[in-house]
């Protein structure tokens, strides 16, 4: 369907209001975008530098100095406008504002006569602008840039960084392209096609439309660009760390060893991966082109039917923070980089609204509530770069395998992508509660908010009420003046196995499409929806092909898959086990955990064995067993009580 065909939604008016996100979002309002200023102006004393702003200073001419940081560091800056710009769309703020529209300047004086805009070319390589496209991410600093403009536009309806984004996509469109003089290259980092895509829907302007697609379709062919830049710029390479030029002889890690067309596998860096397929999800949805819909398909089956871990991570390895081989999903040097899981909710959103297939919300849920949630702590101040399902961290300081494991959030970082992903994400999570489409306003998760969307030039309001994810009832009521016929597609969740659903007291009559109840009818002022989303506590198994859990459980109730913790069970979980007749009971938690539900259930400890005896016996007879009673947390709440043991998979007695 063409995009003229879909009811446009005004994001602006979705609004937060549930105990649970609602708290979230006051945490990012509050805590995390004044936080995160501080860490961009390097005033956070324990925190790694930052310098972001200080570059940009530098680049406009207003101060002297070096540029310090990482090739991407620009990207901190725009990934927190763009924070900003969803906080002021939920809550106005003329302080905050004004700081933005300062930064949105800076930007502005830092930015070139031609449109580029690139701080570490501007001050530290001056005259080596897009000599290395494979490895110094110019295009992917370009498309946070774009994204943060269209989201500022859209919050407060300011075009002073619209224009800057325009001027540089335009700068991009003379340089990069099919034409003679142009170059046939394509970025690196993918990120910037999902944000031409973003740009070209305000703006409507097709040439970001087809930059976007030149970028994807020249993407793998041969002979391969980034040889060529290569073999140009004398056989120098950017990541010196590293010792060779692996990020450009190795294809596969950007997705670029052949054309996507010809791809079947999820491969290479995962947030690269997932950038990559959002973007290409996003066009294959508004040209109508089905070869580009097939690769989307084939890539996202295999990621998540044999690439993706239970809590929604993505990337098993840390070595390229990247996929491995199917089925291949170690728990304690799992990579599942929070930009990972972040990327997978920007590419199930785009398939969901190419095939209005609940599986697709199933993802985008699980990822979400597990490991987004999960890479900030609950003082918005720490941090999660890496999200393992299982830490020892008595063992984390003595063997490198586990180098990139912290068992604690980090307060910041040199490289610093995460924190502000996570602030923009979550403060923008009513971009993925609804998908509007011509046929149906779908509803995805049921977060409490109050919402309006156009339907055929009328307004449809709602507001989704409850205690999502740990009450079962929902209520979407609906408070517009004026009937408006449309369809009400509501998910009906895969971990809930007998989901009830009323509409003005009487039992829902619709048909189950994809996972989706539709209800179609004349809604107006007064008209009630009821669900009933019983959350049972499910046992969860792996697939037998996945070695790292055999023999093993996972715990999940509603959308919240479960863990152990040292701070309730002590140390040495390894000998921990649940036996299959084990029932489950829900307390509330306290303290920190204040307002979650958690989960207890009578388990199995192996004794810990005397320090004399022999470190492996044919005799078995001296281990010792007994009870003990094992407590459940939710997974995204996990160290944020201090340092100790984590698992989610566990030994089934």
């Amino acid at each position: 369907m063409m995009q003229s065909d879909v009811i446009e939604a005004d994001l602006n008016r979705i609004t937060i209001t549930d105990p649970f996100l609602g708290e979230y979002q006051r945490l990012i309002r509050d805590v995390v975008i004044p936080y995160q200023w501080e860490a961009l102006n390097d005033n956070i004393p324990e925190a790694e530098p930052s310098h972001a702003l200080a570059n940009y200073r530098i680049a406009a001419g207003l101060e002297p100095g070096e540029f310090y940081g990482m090739v991407f560091q620009d990207s901190d800056v725009t990934k927190w406008l763009e924070a900003v710009a969803w906080s002021l769309s939920q809550k106005p703020d003329s302080e905050l504002e004004q700081t933005a529209d300062a930064v949105i300047e800076l930007l502005a004086q830092a930015q070139c006569e031609d449109g580029y805009l690139n701080t570490w070319y501007t001050v530290k390589e001056p005259g080596l602008r897009w000599t290395n496209v494979a490895e110094c991410h110019e295009m992917y600093c370009a498309g946070h840039l774009f994204e943060a403009a269209v989201a500022f536009f859209n919050a407060t309806g300011k075009r002073r960084l619209l224009e800057i984004a325009c001027r540089f996509a335009d700068h991009i469109d003379t340089v990069f392209g099919p034409n003679d003089g142009q170059l046939r290259g394509y970025p690196g980092h993918p990120e910037i096609e999902l944000a031409l895509m973003r740009l070209y829907e305000v703006t409507r302007e097709p040439r970001y439309q087809a930059l976007a697609r030149f970028f994807l379709e020249e993407r793998g062919q041969q002979p391969y660009y980034y040889d060529i830049e290569f073999e140009k710029r004398g056989g120098t390479w950017h990541w010196d760390n590293w010792g060779e030029a692996w990020m450009v002889k190795d294809k596969a890690y950007t997705h670029a060893h052949k054309p996507l067309a010809e791809q079947n596998e999820a491969v290479g860096h995962a947030v690269r991966s997932v950038y990559l397929m959002t973007g290409l999800a996003h066009l294959a949805r508004l040209t109508h082109d089905e070869e580009k819909r097939q690769t989307c398909l084939r890539i996202w089956n295999n990621m998540v039917q044999r690439r993706m871990y239970i809590t929604g991570g993505i990337g098993s390895q840390g070595i390229g923070e990247a996929f491995t081989s199917d089925y291949d999903l170690p728990n304690d040097t799992a990579y599942g980089e929070s930009c990972a899981s972040i990327g997978l909710m920007m590419f199930a959103r785009r398939m969901l609204e190419m095939e209005g297939d609940a599986h697709y919300a199933e993802v985008m849920e699980r990822a979400f509530y597990n490991t987004v949630l999960g890479g900030m702590a609950l003082d918005g101040k720490h941090f999660f770069y890496v999200n393992p399902l299982e830490t020892h961290p008595k063992s984390i300081p003595h063997n490198h395998i586990y180098d990139h494991i912290k068992p604690v959030r980090q307060r910041w970082f040199g490289c610093a992508c995460c924190p502000p992903n996570i602030a923009r994400t979550l403060v923008a999570i009513g971009h993925y509660l609804f998908t509007p489409r011509q046929d149906a306003l779908f509803i995805n998760f049921y977060a409490g908010s109050e919402a309006q969307f156009t339907v055929n030039g009328r307004a449809l309001a709602l507001k989704i009420e409850g205690n999502y994810p740990w009450d079962e009832q929902v209520t979407i009521r609906f408070s517009q003046p004026q009937a408006v016929e449309h369809t009400l597609a509501l998910r009906l969740p895969e971990w809930c196995e007998a989901p009830q659903v009323r509409v003005n007291g009487n039992a829902a009559q619709g048909d189950i499409i994809k996972g989706y109840l539709h209800l179609h009818r004349q809604w107006q002022e007064g008209d009630v929806v009821t669900l009933h989303l019983p959350m049972t506590i499910r046992r969860v198994y792996a697939n037998s092909r996945v070695r790292h859990a055999a023999g093993k459980v996972a715990i999940q109730r509603g959308p919240l898959v479960y863990c152990l913790e040292e701070a309730d069970n002590g140390a040495e979980l390894h000998n921990l086990s649940l036996p299959k007749t084990a029932t489950f009971r829900e307390i509330q938690g306290v303290g920190v955990l204040k307002g979650k539900v958690l989960l207890q259930a009578e388990g199995l400890r192996v004794l810990t064995a005397q320090e004399n005896k022999p470190l492996y016996s044919f005799d078995n007879r001296q281990t010792a067993v007994e009870k003990q009673m094992l407590t459940f947390i939710p997974w995204f709440s996990w160290a944020n009580r201090g340092e100790g043991e984590m698992r989610i998979w566990v030994d089934e007695a």
